[in-house]
């Protein structure tokens, strides 16, 4: 599961060939040992848990990068590579 961003000590990936478990596009989020599944466009938390100030963030970096993650979204359902996005600062 690639690593596409990381900031604030939050940890970003998306899976390749995802599309079976949860048939929307989405990203896998680590904090402090708490993981959540956030969808994407819309931010929307699909599964798990994270501090709200630490999903808000993921959440307002969903917003300023979604273009990219919709593109990596249909990159990694296709078996191809992803590629990194900038970090919330």
């Amino acid at each position: 599961m690639p690593t596409i961003s990381m900031f604030y000590g939050i940890i970003v990936r998306i899976l390749f060939t995802d599309t079976k478990q949860h048939h929307l596009p989405h990203l896998h989020v680590e904090y402090q040992g708490k993981q959540a599944v956030i969808l994407i466009p819309d931010g929307d938390l699909l599964e798990g848990n994270l501090p709200i100030k630490k999903l808000r963030l993921v959440q307002a970096w969903i917003a300023i990068h979604e273009d990219e993650l919709m593109a990596n979204w249909t990159l990694a359902a296709n078996g191809e590579p992803v590629f990194p996005i900038d970090p919330l600062r």
